[in-house]
């Protein structure tokens, strides 16, 4: 999947050109992030794959639950411009998150614990400009399966537009995640790879 960014068009607001444009092309994601917007195509089968063995540990962690709910394709709205907004393709997020609710199905960054994002062919979206965007949002741990370099990164601690803890993980080990999602889950970076490979 790759994503292509949209130029604004003259006089009309952004979300009303997002909204046309996810009309006319259904089940493709359409993401308003720093002023441009970003589409992208429906996941490849090894994408879908990569979300289902991810969810596994987080399921099986008691985190889909009464205090913690993992989302598919939620809306984030963004404070790096008026109508941001990008859609994880998983969330953490608090169980109340229908109390956080902004506009255009899109929800308050203070509710979402964990945003996860699968690169396809546009991978440079998900490893710079949504870092900076989550950053922005203060979202506290940002996981990116990166199918391309077949590497997994694990982004903490959000400051500015940057995350100060960026680590990186390669196939053969197995990356604890941080408790501050509410239960202690490790993935196992080999089988998340693995997974997303064509």
């Amino acid at each position: 999947m790759s994503a292509a960014a949209v130029e604004r068009p003259h006089g009309r607001p952004l979300i009303a050109e997002a909204d046309r444009i996810m009309e006319r092309f259904p089940g493709y994601r359409v993401e308003i992030i720093g002023d441009q917007i970003i589409v992208s195509p429906p996941p490849d089968g090894p994408h879908a794959d990569v979300l289902t063995d991810f969810m596994a540990p987080f399921i099986a962690a008691g985190l889909h639950g009464s205090e913690s709910r993992l989302v598919q394709g939620v809306g984030l709205w963004l404070p790096t411009g008026a109508e941001d907004y990008a859609i994880p393709v998983l969330s953490l997020i608090d169980a109340d998150y229908r109390d956080h609710h902004i506009e255009n199905n899109c929800y308050d960054p203070v509710c979402i614990r964990m945003v996860l994002e699968v690169t396809s062919r546009n991978y440079r979206t998900d490893l710079h400009t949504k870092v900076n965007a989550y950053a922005e949002a203060k979202v506290p741990v940002y996981v990116i399966v990166d199918r391309k370099h077949q590497r997994l990164h694990v982004l903490t601690e959000p400051a500015g537009s940057e995350y100060a803890n960026h680590r990186v993980h390669a196939p053969g080990e197995t990356v604890a995640l941080p408790d501050s999602l509410g239960a202690k889950v490790t993935v196992d970076v080999e089988q998340i790879i693995r997974a997303g490979q064509n």
